[in-house]
């Protein structure tokens, strides 16, 4: 499928300690199946422009990001966000490039949901590979947050997730059509 009718982005970069959440939330959705129409996507650190390369307003229906995002909250809060919600010039790439003022051009044709976590350390320009336990905690709540904005079965994933993290549970088990 050229353009799909659901975008899910993870935006980030894990040389960066927390900047990988978005690539580490998108690894852990990738092990469930996902209906047809959806295009899980590790967008990187040129994500948020990459992704718009995926975006045909006549066909895509939903974007949704997953991205670092400092707030004021605890590190490994969670946040969902509107464009409306991001003032001009606070969401920005690590070319310190705006990318609100494009998300506000397409947010009438696409429903957008941007999903932050607050991060507790990026070390840019220092390399450090790694999430800090906070915002690794928040990647099994981020899945449920992304699952139930897309409609997928919150119920079943909610299960798959506490299967994931028992003894001889695992993604196999989860992302297995047929199976609950």
């Amino acid at each position: 499928m050229l353009y799909p009718e659901i975008v899910i982005a993870g935006c980030g970069n894990p040389l960066f300690a927390d900047d990988g959440f978005g690539p580490a939330v998108v690894e852990e959705l990738q092990k469930h199946t996902l209906p047809d129409n959806v295009t899980v996507i590790d967008a990187g650190l040129g994500g948020p422009h990459f992704i718009f390369t995926l975006l045909n307003p006549e066909v895509t229906k939903k974007l949704v990001i997953i991205d670092i995002a400092d707030f004021g909250a605890e590190p490994g809060s969670i946040a969902k966000f509107r464009v409306e919600d991001l003032p001009p010039g606070s969401y920005r790439d690590a070319h310190s490039w705006d990318l609100t003022e494009p998300l506000q051009r397409i947010k009438d044709l696409i429903d957008i949901t941007v999903i932050g976590c607050q991060p507790g350390r990026v070390t840019d320009p220092e390399m450090e590979i790694g999430l800090s336990d906070e915002v690794s905690h928040a990647i099994p709540k981020t899945v449920r947050f992304v699952l139930e904005t897309i409609g997928v079965d919150y119920g079943t994933t909610i299960k798959c997730l506490q299967e994931d993290s028992q003894p001889g549970g695992g993604a196999e088990t989860c992302s297995s059509p047929g199976k609950s």
